[in-house]
């Protein structure tokens, strides 16, 4: 049975149910890298350009974790998931940086990704993709058109409130289509943004979602929000958010201030990423103006240490609970 890698960063962290799902309809066996670790983190440090930020170093590890463990690796070049919206550039030539980097790689499955003017793009990369396993189209297809399903359920499950949680997204790897995301209790809710790759990597978040919710907290994300109230929110700005994953934060930043529920906003960004510097201010901003809740803004790279985070989060959560005991 062929086998193809797949890097547990990044887009993994948004996408796995639909190229999990894509390549073992084909037939392939799917292999992840190992979770982040010291190893990994280390490794991708030193193959990776010193321009790069955190998430781009950590794939490089994870990548050369895979090397020689598969037949294949899946290395897609994300330009676009949306209509006049694009990603990270850092992100699009990933592909070519990885090449370059001088690691003996097997087969690479790459496929240029670009939605930003013809959402049918997608059916094209899905051909591209399968045709590296069998020249059958309609097999192809239809493994694809089950996979959508899959990653449809996946987001239906989030924005409904599902939390989803390193360990829930593991629970998906193993049984696809019937993971059920953990749905929280009335208690205090803290929303929590921030790129997937960087809130649900236990690693590199210090197990931030954990830690909140040993405190009493309640964690919401952006993935929780509709995507009609992010565009709704979004859309408050003076000038549209092309960049995806910023329009997202920016968005889900907004709806969280409306909540009376949301008792606190913690963001979290990569050093050195430049979308990030400014989604970061402008939530800063709005968050400054409102003064209606606690805010905790949190820069992480490769040198990020546990005890500074804990401290930081203790001040915050004790905030918190001080406001809440004056409202009483």
């Amino acid at each position: 049975m062929i086998t193809v890698g797949i890097p547990r960063a990044l887009f993994y962290y948004y996408y796995f149910p639909l190229w999990k799902d894509f390549f073992q309809n084909l037939g392939v066996k799917v292999v992840l890298s190992s979770p982040t670790n010291k190893n990994i983190v280390n490794n991708g440090v030193a193959m990776a350009v010193d321009e790069a930020c955190l998430p781009v170093k950590l794939y490089y590890g994870h990548v050369l974790d895979l090397a020689d463990k598969v037949d294949a690796i899946f290395l897609p070049r994300l330009v676009s998931t949306a209509h006049k919206e694009f990603i990270c550039p850092k992100f699009m030539g990933l592909p070519d940086m990885i090449k370059s980097s001088g690691i003996k790689l097997p087969e690479l499955i790459e496929v240029n990704i670009d939605l930003s003017r013809n959402k049918r793009a997608m059916r094209k990369a899905a051909l591209e993709m399968g045709k590296h396993i069998t020249g059958n189209t309609i097999r192809i297809l239809k493994a694809w058109n089950l996979a959508v399903i899959s990653q449809r359920q996946f987001e239906h499950i989030q924005r409904s409130g599902g939390q989803l949680t390193p360990q829930a997204l593991e629970l998906w790897t193993e049984e696809t289509g019937n993971a059920t995301l953990g749905m929280q209790q009335e208690i205090p809710k803290v929303a929590l943004l921030g790129h997937g790759y960087n809130l649900y990597d236990r690693y590199v978040s210090m197990d931030i979602i954990h830690k909140l919710q040993k405190m009493g907290a309640e964690v919401i994300t952006a993935e929780n929000v509709p995507d009609s109230i992010i565009e709704e929110e979004a859309a408050r700005l003076p000038k549209r958010m092309f960049w995806t994953l910023g329009k997202r934060q920016i968005g889900a930043a907004f709806h969280f201030l409306k909540r009376p529920d949301v008792k606190g906003l913690i963001h979290i960004a990569s050093f050195g990423c430049g979308p990030d510097s400014l989604v970061g201010e402008l939530i800063e901003r709005h968050m400054r103006r409102a003064k209606t809740m606690p805010f905790l803004f949190l820069t992480i790279d490769e040198h990020t240490g546990q005890a500074g985070i804990v401290t930081r989060l203790e001040a915050f959560w004790d905030m918190i609970e001080w406001r809440n005991a004056q409202c009483q």
